[in-house]
């Protein structure tokens, strides 16, 4: 299966390009967050394929009733886990805190307690599938793999911790942007998971 995932900037290419055909045979987006909601409406829009998304730290807080704060045509799948086609998604949108009115951002213990609520769930999934995540999509990269010493840019404890218990094929993650075109920077193995920073996008093939 192959997989659009985007995140932070939005790229004009994707505008030429998505209504050419060029993203004919991707089945899946998704979505790290800190992008306009009507940018993800527009890629979904073009491609016609499902969208599943988390929030960033730039992102509004999340309220159903509220359109503004959500994509259309999407799903925001933030401490939640779905089912597609056999993958199994999961969500952990926001990142660490920098700012004491941050929207979306967290203390290291904040987004421990985030995490744990995911539990009931992952051990649903592991009864029921023999799995409990395939992939893992985070608007913050884990600590110490693709973050960044400022404090805005520090990576969360709790996506290492998901990562052990969950232990997903991929962690696709936003937040921290590479400007060189270095593989090695952007992709990482770490506890037999994969972990891309997909800014701006990336196409990834899933088996």
């Amino acid at each position: 299966m192959k997989i659009l995932a985007v995140s932070d900037q939005v790229v004009e290419r994707i505008y030429t390009l998505a209504p050419t055909g060029q993203f004919k045979d991707v089945e899946l987006i998704l979505g790290c967050g800190d992008l306009p909601y009507t940018y993800l409406e527009y890629i979904v829009t073009m491609l016609c394929t499902p969208l599943y998304y988390v929030p960033g730290n730039h992102d509004p807080e999340f309220n159903p009733n509220d359109t503004r704060s959500k994509a259309e045509g999407g799903f925001n799948v933030d401490l939640k886990t779905i089912i597609y086609k056999d993958l199994l998604i999961g969500g952990f949108g926001g990142s660490i805190r920098y700012r004491p009115d941050g929207v979306n951002q967290y203390t290291q213990s904040d987004a421990y307690l985030r995490a744990f609520r995911l539990l009931p769930t992952l051990l649903f999934n592991q009864i029921k599938h023999g799995k409990a995540l395939d992939i893992l999509i985070s608007h913050s990269p884990p600590f110490g793999i693709h973050d960044d010493s400022d404090q805005a840019h520090q990576g969360l404890k709790a996506l290492n911790w998901l990562i052990k218990v969950a232990k997903p094929k991929f962690l696709l993650h936003g937040h921290t942007h590479f400007y060189r075109n270095n593989i090695a920077e952007s992709e990482t193995m770490y506890q037999n998971t994969k972990v891309i920073n997909v800014y701006p996008y990336k196409l990834i093939e899933v088996k």
